[in-house]
């Protein structure tokens, strides 16, 4: 389309893409914001996703048992109101969540405030669900605990539903 749209050829598009990409990233770059940018006070809640890539054969890392698909994990944390606040650069889709966010130091920044995670966060210092115990159940203070973590975890699932609506992040170009 955007050939079309200049007369010119595809070709000719994508070497203009290739051209100015690194320079408008060196440009923009000291405006996207880090993880140590954020406010360490707030708590933050995070989860990770599954961006979906076309199928490498070659690259076996890629593919995720969890969703049986190649993809490429992101890391994403928002506040508690929604407002997304940091992505992670993308780990292969093989890896596990857990260890993706420990991979980015971001636990680091937050000795203070640990921020809100799913089950697949145990054991990091993050404020997670608790686990049923092999052969047990969850007492009923236990249930209400996970009941209310579980609720204060929507924003980033909604934000992560966000993200994915874009359509370079829920189409397999990468």
């Amino acid at each position: 389309e955007l050939a079309e749209s200049f007369g010119v050829s595809q070709a000719s598009i994508c070497r203009a893409i290739a051209r100015w990409t690194p320079r408008i990233v060196e440009v923009l770059a000291e405006l996207v914001p880090t993880a140590d940018d954020l406010d360490q006070t707030q708590t933050l809640i995070v989860d990770g996703t599954l961006v979906p890539c076309w199928d490498w054969n070659h690259q076996p890392g890629l593919y995720s048992g969890k969703h049986h698909r190649t993809g490429l994990n992101l890391q994403v944390a928002c506040t508690l109101t929604g407002r997304l606040v940091w992505v992670s650069d993308p780990a292969p889709g093989s890896t596990h969540d857990a260890k993706a966010i420990q991979s980015t130091g971001f636990l680091d920044i937050f000795p203070d405030t640990p921020p809100l995670g799913d089950k697949g966060y145990t054991g990091l210092g993050m404020m997670t669900p608790i686990r049923k115990p092999p052969g047990g159940g969850l007492t009923d203070w236990q249930k209400q605990y996970n009941k209310i973590v579980n609720s204060l975890r929507v924003p980033v699932e909604r934000a992560i539903a966000h993200l994915k609506t874009w359509r370079i992040l829920h189409a397999g170009y990468r």
